[in-house]
């Protein structure tokens, strides 16, 4: 899988830019501020609708304009795909396939996989539980598209319960007793919705374990053992791996119970998938906090390489037989099966600025292990940044303009 067409349209700093692309390593060299993360930026978004820079989609629209277009063509095999992205202003992004009609954006989801190294990725070690939440939910919603309705679902409900919960709290505030009736709907909404998203949650970090602990250890030198666990605010059986979506949904809706006094004295939703974090481990010691700078480096990095081998890359980070690994959520299997995955989906990888930003021989050996992929995206300042293995096309980058180098 290769993208070969990027075209945009008012996005971010970008009037309008048109860019052929290649199989293999693709650079874009510019200097700091003239977009070149705009134009990597742009291709992620159209694999996950997400952006590893911003948590809303606001500032992807150009200053002045009212809506975005990203276009793309993705070769897979002998087929190629058009993808056309319409991010508006204040209403629902549409999406367009090969020039058909026009849909709602997740419709995209699955055509295109990417992987995206990033600065950023260092806030996926010593950062917020919500970055790692992020990171778990972009991957399941890459390996089952499907899925992207029932996150989006879950979060509708978690705001409406927690607005329930405030009135509820104002009640027994002004010396009422509340009526919990309702509370009890949501309730069960927010554990059906929830147990499925727990029961891939489980799966994904199940498969991800391995491939975490040995990508680390093709990253680094260091002896640490990095491991990974699924910290839940719902209790799941130790003996079961992974749990089942219904034995999940239970056990939330028993937590819940049990927390309802809690959550109407607070005004908040205090248990469910949006409460759980993805626990870093290194030689057994929490890496957010323990852990040098070149050790998270190397964690961060490790954590994109097994996701990109779960993707489906056979190339990058050679561990096990090269297939996908990750389970269906347990219950749900019809739901969230991609029957396209694995079919010649070797993912694109994205090296926004990262390669200035390690070591030497972090650099060296990051390199040799993406050199092999079907198509890098590097972005760098100036040309040396740009390691020597993974030279190919190049590209000048500057204010509003990309113009073939090499």
């Amino acid at each position: 899988m290769y993208v070969s067409h990027l075209s945009l349209l008012d996005f971010r700093s970008y009037e309008a830019v048109d860019v052929e692309l290649e199989p293999g390593p693709n650079a874009f060299v510019g200097r700091n501020g003239q977009g070149k993360t705009n134009l990597v930026e742009a291709i992620a978004y159209i694999a996950t609708l997400g952006s590893h820079r911003v948590a809303n989609d606001t500032p992807l629209i150009r200053a002045g304009a009212q809506r975005a277009i990203v276009r793309t063509r993705v070769v897979r095999g002998n087929r190629a795909s058009t993808i056309e992205l319409e991010i508006a202003a204040g209403k629902a992004n549409r999406a367009r396939v090969n020039r058909g009609q026009p849909g709602r954006a997740r419709d995209v989801l699955g055509i295109l996989r990417t992987v995206l190294f990033a600065p950023e990725d260092l806030a996926l070690v010593k950062g917020d539980p919500e970055g790692r939440r992020r990171f778990l939910d972009q991957l399941v919603v890459q390996l089952r598209p499907r899925a992207a309705g029932l996150l989006q679902d879950y979060e509708r409900v978690v705001r409406q319960r927690s607005a329930l919960l405030k009135s509820l709290r104002q009640v027994r505030g002004a010396g009422r007793t509340p009526d919990l009736s309702t509370l009890e709907v949501w309730d069960a909404k927010a554990a059906q919705l929830g147990g499925q998203i727990l029961a891939m949650r489980h799966a994904l970090v199940a498969a991800l374990r391995p491939e975490v602990a040995a990508a680390y250890e093709q990253v680094s030198d260091a002896n640490g053992h990095a491991e990974i666990e699924y910290r839940s605010t719902v209790p799941a059986d130790a003996g079961q791996a992974p749990p089942s979506a219904l034995d999940l949904e239970k056990g939330m809706l028993e937590v819940l119970a049990e927390a309802r006094p809690q959550e109407v004295e607070r005004g908040v939703s205090l248990v469910g998938p949006h409460r759980d974090d993805l626990v870093l481990t290194l030689a057994g010691l929490p890496a957010k906090g323990y852990a040098s700078h070149g050790e998270s480096w190397s964690f961060a990095l490790a954590l994109r390489l097994a996701s990109y081998r779960l993707l489906g890359g056979g190339a990058v980070g050679q561990h096990g037989d090269g297939a996908s690994a990750v389970p269906d959520a347990p219950g749900a299997e019809d739901a969230f099966w991609d029957p396209d995955h694995g079919t010649d989906a070797d993912p694109v990888l994205i090296l926004d600025d990262v390669f200035a930003e390690l070591d030497v021989r972090r650099r060296e050996r990051l390199a040799e292990l993406v050199a092999p992929a079907r198509q890098v995206l590097v972005t760098a300042a100036v040309p040396a940044d740009v390691p020597p293995i993974l030279l190919g096309a190049r590209f000048e980058v500057t204010p509003g303009l990309v113009r073939r180098a090499d």
